[in-house]
């Protein structure tokens, strides 16, 4: 038989996620996501005793000396698969035993739905494999008690209805609607690729009640930059180190790591490539002056549906120009609120000017005049980015260049681009998307598009006010820069000084302006690329831009 006449098999586990919520069944089935949380950790510690495989389940039940642990059944006949916690011998037949680490639920039976159509499978099975198999048991752990569940006319009813459902859920090609102010939202691994009350309120025009606070990746985990020319990363049991020829200079926990970049000629061993890939660490590597030449990111893929989506929406120009109007529109806004707090009405003209051009974004009728806008709004922008510098700081700026940069606020305005590129390109990568296929930003080999896309409305929160505050405030000097020809460097202290600042905007704490709670501008970047799978899925009705009020 060829591999695709193979019928697909649905885990048992992916069917209790359907009977509890049918989109986080779409989006670890279908979309293959997943993230761990508190509750996966404890379940794994919980099935440590028993994910081993110990026992054998024998032909006849009298010779089975002692439990079978771990026990993997399938039918393809039924569609299913499961790996059954512990198999048991009960007179003439076998009783399957799942664990769960929670205490015994204060509801009639002592067992939620979910876990009674898992156990409903788990039987079903052992009766099509020849065994007798009347009642089910479920252990919980934080009770230490077992409860026993009839395996009735009832149950294998209710297991084929949520089998089927669960079928035809995989093969329906869209994703689910959120469940609405459901208790079980708050504890769930998904929540923050879900997004399930953000995805309530777009969907009724932003009227909503108290959001929920994103649970996003935690920003306990924290990036990895290597600066120095000729390190190496290697990796000693579950520490990463960096090392020089002076020895180790700098360690790191592989579970406090969020990201790698090296820049330069810095080096890293296979095994510790391996390790973090294991870990679906990204790990980026960057020129020297700080451009990105590339990334290595784990196989484990996911959200292919998006990719296919997004191929479909690049294709279609009408959807694909409103997309790209909202990255414009939200980058020009942000832009304007810049000037506005810096400069008042001693910028009235420049303020008028940009809301001109911001009412022709809203309306511009294709990707060329969108374009013109964009660079126009630009242009007073940075005519008043000079304004924005205190007086006596020894920087001037004349507008934007690049190519090289010909003066340091340039300088320090493409590398604090290239650092945020590199941090949308964790999002983009995060969420699933193809990051070279972009909406606005043209396809071009070796460029991160999308991640491009996705950082327009950032670059002016992030990336120029940090310039503007480390100028100011004097966190960086002339003596940060050094002259190359016509092109102005940052020198290997300021490189390593403007990062710091970058990384402080990035886990610097605001209030989201569309969802009320708090976020830093790293969790923000990730909501934003959440949001945007959701519009190109049609989950939600419009991308919304992140712009600061």
């Amino acid at each position: 038989m060829a591999a695709e006449e193979f019928p697909e098999l649905i885990p048992a586990r992916m069917v209790n996620e359907f009977v509890y919520c049918p989109r986080l069944f779409w989006l670890e089935y279908v979309e293959r996501e997943f993230a761990s949380s508190y509750d996966t950790v404890d379940g794994e510690r919980v099935h440590r005793r028993v994910d081993k495989p110990t026992g054998e389940l024998p032909e006849k039940v009298a010779s089975m000396r002692a439990a079978a642990t771990s026990v993997e059944l399938s039918s393809e006949r039924l569609g299913v698969v499961a790996k059954i916690d512990i198999v048991e011998a009960q007179g003439d037949g076998v009783v399957p035993i799942d664990f769960k680490r929670g205490k015994v639920p204060t509801i009639d039976g002592g067992v939620y739905d979910p876990e009674r159509v898992q156990l409903g499978l788990a039987a079903l099975l052992l009766r099509e494999a020849g065994y007798s198999c009347d009642v089910g048991r479920i252990y919980y752990a934080a009770s230490r008690t077992y409860v026993d569940v009839p395996i009735d006319e009832t149950l294998v009813a209710q297991t084929g209805v949520a089998l089927e459902g669960a079928r035809q859920m995989r093969l329906r090609g869209t994703i689910p609607d959120p469940l609405v102010d459901s208790p079980k939202c708050g504890r769930c691994s998904l929540h923050a690729i879900c997004l399930p009350d953000e995805t309530n309120a777009l969907k009724s025009d932003g009227q909503h009640d108290a959001i929920r606070p994103f649970a996003a990746p935690s920003d306990d985990e924290v990036p990895l930059y290597v600066l120095e020319p000729g390190a190496r990363l290697g990796l000693s049991g579950e520490v990463l180190q960096v090392r020089t020829d002076s020895g180790v200079v700098a360690d790191a926990r592989l579970l406090e790591i969020a990201s790698i970049s090296l820049f330069g000629n810095v080096q890293i061993s296979t095994q510790a490539m391996r390790a973090v890939l294991q870990r679906d660490v990204p790990v980026f590597f960057l020129s020297y002056g700080g451009w990105l030449t590339g990334y290595a990111r784990s196989v484990n893929d996911h959200s292919l549906d998006l990719r296919i989506a997004q191929h479909e929406l690049v294709k279609d120009t009408a959807r694909s120009l409103e997309i790209a109007r909202a990255f414009v529109l939200g980058k020009v806004k942000n832009q304007r609120t810049m000037v506005r707090r810096s400069l008042g009405n001693d910028a009235k003209g420049v303020l008028q000017a940009m809301s001109l051009l911001m009412h022709r974004i809203e309306r511009a009728r294709n990707a060329d005049e969108l374009l013109g806008f964009e660079g126009a709004a630009a242009q007073r922008y940075f005519e008043a980015l000079a304004d924005m510098l205190n007086v006596g700081t020894g920087f001037e700026v004349s507008g934007r260049n690049r190519r090289p940069p010909t003066d340091p606020i340039n300088a320090l305005l493409s590398f604090g681009y290239s650092m945020l590129a590199k941090e949308a390109l964790a999002a983009t990568l995060a969420a699933g998307f193809e990051p070279g296929l972009g909406v606005y930003h043209r396809m071009r080999p070796g460029r991160p598009s999308l991640a491009l896309d996705l950082m327009e409305e950032f670059r002016p929160l992030i990336v120029d006010s940090v310039v503007l505050t480390a100028i100011n405030s004097r966190e960086l000097r002339t003596a940060h820069f050094n002259r190359r020809g016509r092109a102005v460097v940052l020198t290997d202290e300021g490189r390593r000084t403007f990062i710091g600042a970058i990384e402080r905007r990035l886990r610097s704490t605001i209030q989201h302006p569309t969802f009320g709670y708090e976020v830093t501008y790293r969790r923000a970047l990730n909501v934003q690329a959440r949001l945007l799978a959701r519009a190109i899925q049609g989950d939600i009705p419009n991308y919304p831009p992140f712009c600061t009020r």
